[in-house]
């Protein structure tokens, strides 16, 4: 078994019911979530399925964008955050 560990950048926006929006920009995937707790959850389970695909598949993948370069372009109610997944790979 071979394990990766992957970080990326994720943008959490609020909603006016105070459930989250999640934009992982680099890899163009989306998710959400009914508060910032289970938005940051089903972020890292998406990071983490999305991974085990494209590792399995072979498929390219976008390199993760440092966190500098996108928290100054966020909005009032976006925050970055950084989202890890670690995905084990069978030989």
């Amino acid at each position: 078994m071979k394990k990766y560990l992957f970080v990326y950048p994720a943008i959490f926006v609020r909603d006016e019911d105070d459930s989250y929006q999640v934009i992982f920009p680099d890899l163009d995937i989306y998710t959400d979530g009914k508060n910032l707790s289970d938005a940051y959850l089903y972020a890292k389970d998406l990071l983490r399925v999305y991974m085990s695909y494209a590792l399995k598949y072979e498929s390219e993948y976008n390199k993760p964008t440092k966190l500098e370069k996108l928290a100054p372009k966020c909005k009032s109610n976006e925050r970055v955050m950084l989202v890890d997944a670690e995905v084990i790979m069978e030989k």
